[in-house]
């Protein structure tokens, strides 16, 4: 491949802002991160601020390559990751968002999803999109801001206003305004965008009242999307990558092969089967998606999306404050030979695959006189694991074979988290020397996109295994366990 070249990732998540410099053989040069500040104005509402998100970015970016002793100029490519489904609009002239973004958990548009799925409209949106009818995705975000902020519903009509998930808003940032574009990854989250003919779909923008005017163009997840702005940066850097999170963690682990599996623990958990260039249609409320698009080409994936996994170690951090750091709960889980039946089921938004019960809530069960801090903490990280297998159990039922698991995300540097989870998934679980395979993913599609790396096989060639955990729990135990779990699903379940 040359002479050693460097790719910048953004990882743009959910709690925090994350930039990588990679060397082209994949290992990490710098990372620099920032958390920015969540907003529940709401039961049920999340919102960021898109300007918090846009500095916390440019920060980082910044900051890596000072971490690195690099100048912009000496940067091959940028990668743009993102937290997925999170919807910004602005004003195109002003640059300007008309209000914060809404996350990807935010619930507030569940009554008028819940109207769509009683008008019978659930075959016909699946079919093109492959989603399930959840407020989880953009289109009823967006018709949310425009019906509910001020004046924005006439500008919308003017063709002033411009709608993007994270990626979007941050190459329109990172190219002044130049480039308004998104990939096929972050188009098939949408709920607007036709996953077969590869279009924004007219019925659909009719249905959810957006106007096309306000939509990026939609490219390959390795393309030209323009190049950053100098005077942001020092230099004009081809941004050549971009992919949803979950997809460029797809592509970080190899999985080019039909069949492959990776499941990532960041704040939430998804786990992403490769189902090659056919759209498998799941009959066990899994998702049919785009794992990333090459050529023109898409490669399809069935997905399950769980939406706290991380997230609740957080919340036992700064809600209830029984640990200072996330690291602390290793400790706990080790010392904690069994919970004494205590369950949590961290439905805090909702419950994501294979439930779609969007009004459920979280709850701990079993609680005694005789539970603890870590009784409480070892269960928050048992029920990771349990929805994991959940959606395991789904695709199974859809006829995926599963012989092993490739995990990522910075929960899985817990060595008990992922053996507990290949106990109770019965399954090898892989853990490669490269965790941030969200980030690797997204340098790896800025690397192909200009010439880094010739071929799939050139990046599969990079993949290394850190650890392989395999099942050490009887089966009576693990069966018993998840039993229990789902008991306990089932008391805060709503529908």
């Amino acid at each position: 491949m040359g002479q050693p070249c460097y790719l910048l990732a953004i990882d743009q998540g959910t709690t925090s802002s994350r930039a990588i410099v990679f060397d082209s053989a994949g290992s990490i040069q710098s990372v620099a991160q920032l958390e920015f500040k969540q907003h529940f104005p709401q039961d049920g509402w999340v919102e960021h601020n898109p300007e918090d998100i846009w500095d916390s970015t440019l920060a980082v970016v910044s900051q890596t390559l000072v971490n690195a002793g690099l100048k912009a100029q000496e940067i091959t490519a940028i990668g743009i990751t993102n937290q997925r489904e999170t919807t910004i609009v602005w004003d195109a002239v002003t640059g300007k968002p008309i209000a914060n973004a809404i996350v990807w958990q935010d619930r507030r548009t569940t009554d008028f999803c819940q109207s769509l799925t009683d008008q019978g409209l659930g075959p016909k949106i699946t079919e093109k999109t492959g989603l399930l009818i959840d407020p989880y995705f953009s289109a009823s975000k967006i018709k949310w801001l425009l019906d509910n902020v001020d004046g924005a519903r006439a500008l919308a009509n003017e063709g002033r206003l411009r709608f993007g998930t994270v990626d979007s808003f941050l190459l329109w940032r990172l190219t002044d305004g130049q480039k308004h574009f998104t990939d096929a990854t972050n188009a098939s989250r949408t709920m607007l965008y036709d996953i077969h003919k590869g279009c924004w779909d007219p019925e659909l923008l009719a249905l959810f009242d957006v106007p096309a005017s306000m939509l990026p163009e939609v490219l390959d997840s390795s393309a030209d999307f323009g190049v950053s702005s100098e005077k942001l940066l020092g230099a004009a850097i081809p941004i050549r990558g971009m992919a949803g999170d979950q997809q460029a963690a797809l592509f970080g682990q190899a999985c080019f092969q039909k069949g492959m599996v990776k499941s990532t623990y960041g704040t939430g958990c998804f786990m992403m089967i490769n189902s090659g260039c056919t759209a498998l249609r799941s009959n066990n409320r899994m998702l049919t998606t785009i794992a990333y698009q090459l050529q023109g080409k898409p490669t399809y994936a069935i997905e399950g999306s769980i939406f706290v996994a991380g997230a609740a170690v957080q919340w036992l951090r700064d809600g209830i404050k029984l640990i200072q750091h996330a690291s602390e709960t290793e400790k706990y889980a080790e010392i904690t030979e069994d919970t004494g039946g205590v369950y949590m089921v961290p439905a805090f938004t909702g419950l994501g695959a294979p439930y779609w019960d969007p009004k459920a809530r979280g709850a701990i069960l079993g609680l005694t006189r005789d539970t603890g801090i870590a009784e409480i903490v070892t269960a928050c990280l048992q029920s990771i694991c349990y929805q994991t297998k959940d959606l395991m159990r789904a695709m199974e039922n859809d006829g995926a074979k599963l012989s092993s698991l490739r995990v990522d995300g910075g929960m899985v540097g817990n060595n008990w988290l992922v053996q507990f989870l290949s106990d109770n998934l019965a399954l090898p679980v892989e853990r490669p020397q490269v965790t941030e395979t969200t980030a690797l993913g997204v340098a790896y599609l800025a690397g192909l996109g200009c010439g880094v790396y010739k071929s799939l096989e050139d990046i599969s060639e990079q993949w290394r295994c850190d650890r392989r955990f395999v099942p050490k729990m009887d089966k009576s135990r693990r069966e018993a366990l998840y039993l229990g779990w789902r008991d306990a699903v089932e008391r805060v379940r709503t529908e």
